[in-house]
This record gives C-alpha cells, sequence and structure tokens, in this order.
C-alpha cells in the first residue's frame, strides 16, 4: 500500500513546456512503467507533446481529452502564476496538487490551501520536490533521474516525511542502504505555509497497513512540529518516529534563517531545542545524526522483515 498515489493515480504537468518541468516529465516517465501522465498544460502551446505527452491550453482541455477526472497536477509554472493554475487545477477536479515552484507570496499560498480544503483537495508544497512510492511511482523530480531514484529509494515499511526535497532522498537512501524500505516518501516543502504538514500527513501513514514507522526531517522555524507532538499524543498513535533536526545552532543566531523560508525563528517555541523537547515529551527520538536514523528506528519498530533496495 502507500499514501496519496499509487499505480493507478493519473497527473498532469502545468507548466509542462518550461525546462525544469520537460527535466521532470522525463523523469517520471522513466522511473518505471507506472506514471501516467495524461496531459501537460502551458497556454498557448496546444497540439505539441512533451516526450509524447500532449500539450493543451487548459486544465479542462486535459480532462475533456482524457474523458474524465485526473487525479493529481505536477505545478511548474513560475510564482506570479502559480495560484491561477492551482486554482484551474482544483476547479477542474484535481484532488492533489504538487508545487514545485518556490517563492510564492504568501497570501496566494493562503488562497490555494484554502479553497482545496473547500473542495476536498490537497496540496504538496509549495516548495518541494514531490511525492514517490518506491519502485511503483513519483510524482515531482524527487530522487530525480529514474536510475538515481532507484537506488535511493526502496519499498518497505517506513513513511518518510521531510521539509527539504534533497533530504527526502538522502534520509530515504541511507533507510535503503541499511536495509529498511520505504512506503511512501513525501517531500512536503520549506516554506512558511505549506498544504501539508507533518500532523496532516500522519492520519494518512497510520491508516497504511505497509507503513510501520515514521522519519521525518525538520529544521527551526514554524509550529509544526508542535502539532506533530500534539497529535501524537492525542491519537496515541502505533507508529514509531525518528526524527532529525538541523540548523541546531540557529539557537545561537536569533533572527536568522537558513535554506527555506520556513526557517525563520519568531518565538522561542520555534527553536530547535523547544521542538527536540516538544518531540519527546510525545515519544519521538531525534537523532543527533542522519547515520543514527536506521538503527533507532529499528529499535523502535522491533524487527521488521529487511528488503532489498
Amino acid at each position: 500500500m502507500s499514501i496519496l498515489i499509487d499505480a493507478d493515480t493519473t497527473f498532469i504537468v502545468q507548466g509542462i513546456t518550461g525546462r525544469e518541468a520537460v527535466n521532470l516529465t522525463r523523469e517520471c516517465l522513466d522511473y518505471g512503467a507506472r506514471a501516467k501522465i495524461v496531459g501537460g498544460v502551458t497556454p498557448g502551446r496546444l497540439g505539441r507533446d512533451v516526450h509524447g505527452v500532449p500539450v493543451f491550453d487548459t486544465v479542462a482541455q486535459a480532462v475533456e481529452h482524457h474523458g474524465g477526472p485526473i487525479d493529481g497536477s505536477v505545478v511548474t509554472v513560475p510564482p506570479a502564476f502559480t495560484k491561477d493554475a492551482v486554482l484551474e487545477a482544483i476547479e477542474n477536479g484535481v484532488k492533489l496538487v504538487v508545487i514545485v515552484t518556490e517563492r510564492i507570496p504568501r497570501r496566494d499560498v493562503a488562497q490555494m490551501v484554502e479553497l482545496a480544503a473547500l473542495r476536498g483537495a490537497r496540496i504538496i508544497g509549495p516548495n518541494c520536490l514531490g511525492i514517490i512510492v518506491p519502485g511503483v511511482i513519483k510524482m515531482g523530480g524527487i530522487g530525480g533521474p529514474a536510475k538515481n531514484a532507484r537506488q535511493a529509494y526502496s519499498s518497505g515499511p517506513v513513511g518518510v516525511i521531510s521539509r527539504s526535497g534533497g533530504m527526502t532522498t538522502e534520509m530515504s537512501s541511507t533507510l535503503t542502504a541499511a536495509g529498511l524500505g520505504q512506503s511512501t516518501a513525501v517531500s512536503i516543502g520549506g516554506d512558511a505555509i505549506i498544504g501539508s504538514t507533518y500532523a496532516e500527513l500522519m492520519p494518512l501513514f497510520e491508516a497504511d497497513e505497509q507503513t510501520q514507522g515514521i522519519v521525518i526531517y525538520t529544521e527551526p522555524g514554524g509550529r509544526m512540529e508542535a502539532a506533530l507532538a500534539n497529535w501524537v499524543t492525542e491519537n496515541d498513535s502505533r507508529l514509531p518516529i525518528v526524527a532529525f533536526m538541523a540548523g541546531r545552532f540557529m539557537d545561537e543566531m536569533p533572527g536568522m534563517s537558513f535554506g527555506h523560508a520556513g526557517t525563520i525563528v519568531e518565538g522561542k517555541e520555534d527553536t530547535a531545542t523547544e521542538k527536540i523537547a516538544r518531540l519527546a515529551d510525545a515519544g519521538i527520538t531525534v537523532a543527533e545524526d542522519i547515520a543514527e536514523i536506521p538503527e533507532l528506528l529499528r529499535s523502535k519498530m522491533g524487527s521488521p522483515a529487511e528488503v532489498t533496495p
């Protein structure tokens, strides 16, 4: 099993004729034979194709050509046009929107997330690399070229959630090397406002029979870790969780941020020290080093069956 996507998931790529999107499309198509990219959208490019994927002017045209609802969309358009693209996808029945674009105005993101909630849709991102179900399908640039994704990700019992796209792959590769494959890995995005947080994804992993443990990569800034700790405690989660907290040095540099827009520390609750304490209180183990994660998780999970990368 998996969460969010599976072998039957259909999706489009909005902004498909852009350089990044052309590469992303190729990577998804090459990852096994499961990617069902049923169209791409770039206004004014109707009739073209990208790696055999037909291009349309609008999402409505893509839906009509497909002959029914399309499950998802990967959005790669420039920040000024992202909101319109996402709203168009949601209004045309798309239920899962992965936003690769970064530097989107916060007001636009808030409006997108609000509409998604009203329409029963889900947003992953913005500023993310997407979702991968190892050996089955990837939606977005996560893992990079297919051959690299196959090396880093393997099928197994561990769910991975990360604010950093690159670290999603780094942590999964570390797990794979230790014989612990992944059920689903999700790059949730590093911006201050995102569509799906740790706590909002936990019920999906909780309901997934394949998932027997969770690894998260987190950073200072924001209150997502507090929400995760509360969710785990209030719902008596069955899933053992191991976290890695990057940027601990920021506690000595108030007002600074590094890497992602979401790492600005606005108060004590946003600091690495405070977050680590909250996670620990909820029974979530925080690793000192990424290399420690597999054994820490293995000890919390018991002895799950190892998988071959």
